[in-house]
């Protein structure tokens, strides 16, 4: 059964590794094609755009290096080695998810103040392209996205970036047939709104690991009573559970208990069913209720 479950492990990290390399030369392509074409006809809306989707070109490569790092093996200096990395860039990739939006805030509302003319086919046949390779490389990242909060942020960034291509694509459409230019504007805000919504629990969750807070996903008066649950275990305190990663979750507690020399026993026990509800580095203190009184915290 660990056997299946470590082949499972390694498989889904080979499929990352690829999904975040595809990932980065696919965009990287469109991100010249777009620069070329704007240069061509002369369209500031697709320079600004090939800029943004350079920024998610890097934001892809920062969540690979993360995920790299967070194999490297722990050293003297840092102990847990670089599996924070990961919780770090998750954040990083949500405030540049955010820096977005008001980049496009902005340039939608001077678009609105001051209207310009665009050539509508030309962004409408680039804004395509962009729909297909940024929703191709969103579902590269679709299946694993709920397991690993750094997978989420590249997700997010692909899945925004396809709903920015989809309103330049009918915006493109609609210039092209009637001239309304003002359609760009009022699509850019309404994309900028849907991103804001979809990024809003990525940097909370973020901002919530990154000060080592309880990940979302685990409550600690639960933990509790899985851990109080076991009949030899009279009491629990000093209890303290972060992510070291964003797959990885830590706990450390103190356990009360009549018998120390049940201890041992007892560790494994607790360790498997915590192990279950997603805690995998446990570190526990074993004490009598004479032990647990002198510290302060009587039974």
């Amino acid at each position: 059964m660990a056997h299946n479950h470590e082949h499972q492990h390694n498989h889904t990290i080979e499929s990352l590794n690829k999904a975040f390399i595809t990932g980065i030369i696919l965009n990287l392509s469109f991100v010249l094609i777009e620069f070329s074409a704007g240069f061509y006809f002369n369209s500031l809306g697709l320079l600004s755009d090939a800029g943004h989707n350079l920024g998610d070109v890097a934001s892809l490569f920062l969540a690979l290096l993360a995920f790299r790092l967070a194999k490297v093996r722990a050293n003297a200096r840092y102990t847990y080695g670089y599996k924070k990395s990961t919780v770090l860039v998750s954040l990083l990739n949500a405030v540049i998810l955010l820096i977005a939006v008001g980049a496009i805030l902005t340039e939608s509302i001077e678009k609105i103040v001051n209207p310009r003319p665009v050539e509508g086919g030309a962004i409408a046949w680039v804004a395509g392209i962009g729909v297909f390779i940024n929703a191709f490389t969103a579902m590269l990242f679709m299946r694993n996205q709920e397991k690993d909060l750094n997978v989420r942020g590249a997700y997010l960034h692909m899945a925004a970036d396809t709903l920015v291509s989809v309103g330049v694509l009918i915006s493109g459409v609609v210039i092209s047939y009637t001239g309304w230019y003002v359609i760009d504007p009022i699509i850019g805000i309404s994309v900028a709104v849907v991103i804001l919504i979809s990024t809003w629990n990525l940097l909370h969750e973020s901002v919530r690991l990154s000060l080592d807070g309880v990940p979302i996903k685990i409550n600690s008066e639960d933990i509790k009573e899985i851990i109080s649950e076991i009949p030899e275990v009279k009491g629990i305190h000093h209890l303290h559970i972060w992510a070291i990663s964003t797959t990885e979750n830590a706990m450390t507690a103190h356990i009360v208990i009549d018998n120390l020399n049940e201890m041992e026993e007892l560790k494994h026990r607790i360790k498997d069913k915590l192990q279950e509800a997603g805690i995998s580095h446990v570190t526990l203190e074993f004490e009598t209720e004479q032990m647990c009184c002198e510290s302060g915290y009587c039974i």
